[in-house]
């Protein structure tokens, strides 16, 4: 069903912290969102990021996460680049589709964006970023305008400048990944940060970064006072996240996942991807799965890992899947800490 537009007070759930599916690219697109539905989902979605230049225009794989929207919740579009003119154009072009809000990403940490000066890249541009913003929160006009933010690029410390920018301007909502863009994923985040921008910023904040189960979360939560949670990789590992979350917040004991449940997410997650197939093309699909599946297996046995990334048909997909998970018993709460994809959460257990 498409989510009508609304307005920014009906944003946030009123009586508890909001949970957000955070946007990572080629992984949390339409499929993916589709499934995190069947599981609960999140209160509010963000995404994929359109990339923004001189010759862009909206992405129309992306732009089906909006006119599709398969979640029934309030789904926002985030936005990547760094040439003012052409983002003021493409806020434009989304406000004419059903989003709750226009994002503009100012996190990616990956080195192929930040050094064309977009994502993180523009932290390292303090004045460039105080334009930017005034620019897109009147070219939103009445639609939400949000911010996804490191807390610098090279150093913490630069997010006090960061931060005054950033509450000079009309913003419905700030979120922040708890890290610098050089930290990229491979450190603890700085919770400090987080409650700095809560007491600082006149719109509420939500805390990025690090929420791998619900101890963590609401320690995260406990340590900033944040309006709520942004999560993406623990997400991805594990889908029940944010109803384990709302079980917490309510008081209620989360729901404990199976092996089996694991498996059945596994599949049910095969068959979403496999529709946005035109022509089934196996080993591609098999490659597209293994993006998800390398977060799923974090913190079951390594062999589960080693095996799965050298299949290249469903059948020995399927078949490594059953060997791993065809079990009643409770699938690990944790992933590894310090792995290649998860690290530093064991600030917050």
């Amino acid at each position: 069903m498409k989510w009508p537009p609304v307005q920014p007070h009906r944003v946030l759930p009123p009586d508890r912290p909001a949970l957000f599916l955070a946007p990572m690219q080629d992984v949390t697109d339409l499929p993916f969102m589709r499934v995190m539905a069947e599981f609960g989902g999140a209160d509010l979605y963000v995404t994929e990021y359109f990339r923004v230049h001189i010759h862009s225009h909206l992405d129309p794989y992306i732009l089906r996460s909006i006119t599709e929207n398969p979640t029934g919740r309030p789904l926002f579009a985030q936005m990547i680049g760094q040439d003012g003119d052409e983002l003021v154009r493409t806020a434009k072009l989304l406000k004419e589709h059903p989003v709750a809000g226009i994002d503009l990403n100012l996190g990616c940490p990956a080195p192929v964006v930040y050094r064309k000066n977009a994502g993180g890249g523009l932290l390292r541009n303090p004045d460039q970023i105080d334009r930017l913003l005034g620019r897109l929160r009147e070219a939103c006009d009445t639609i939400p305008f949000t911010v996804k933010t490191r807390v610098g690029f090279e150093d913490e410390g630069e997010f006090d400048q960061l931060l005054e920018i950033f509450a000079r301007h009309d913003l419905a909502l700030l979120t922040i990944h708890g890290r610098t863009v050089k930290e990229r994923y491979q450190t603890p985040v700085h919770p400090e940060r987080v409650r700095q921008a809560v007491e600082r910023m006149p719109c509420p904040v939500i805390a990025n970064g690090n929420v791998v189960n619900t101890e963590s979360g609401m320690s995260y939560l406990t340590a900033t006072g944040a309006a709520g949670l942004m999560i993406g990789r623990g997400a991805i590992r594990n889908p029940w996240i944010f109803e384990q979350l709302r079980a917490r917040f309510s008081g209620n004991t989360p729901p404990t996942v199976t092996g089996r449940m694991v498996a059945g997410y596994i599949n049910l997650l095969y068959e979403s991807v496999a529709q946005e197939c035109r022509s089934f093309d196996e080993r591609k699909h098999i490659q597209k799965m293994k993006k998800y599946l390398v977060y799923i297996v974090q913190g079951h046995d390594p062999e589960f890992e080693h095996r799965i990334r050298r299949v290249t048909t469903r059948e020995e997909f399927s078949a490594v899947c059953r060997d791993f998970l065809d079990h009643d018993d409770s699938a690990p709460d944790l992933p590894e800490e310090n792995s290649r994809l998860f690290c530093g959460f064991s600030q917050f257990l």
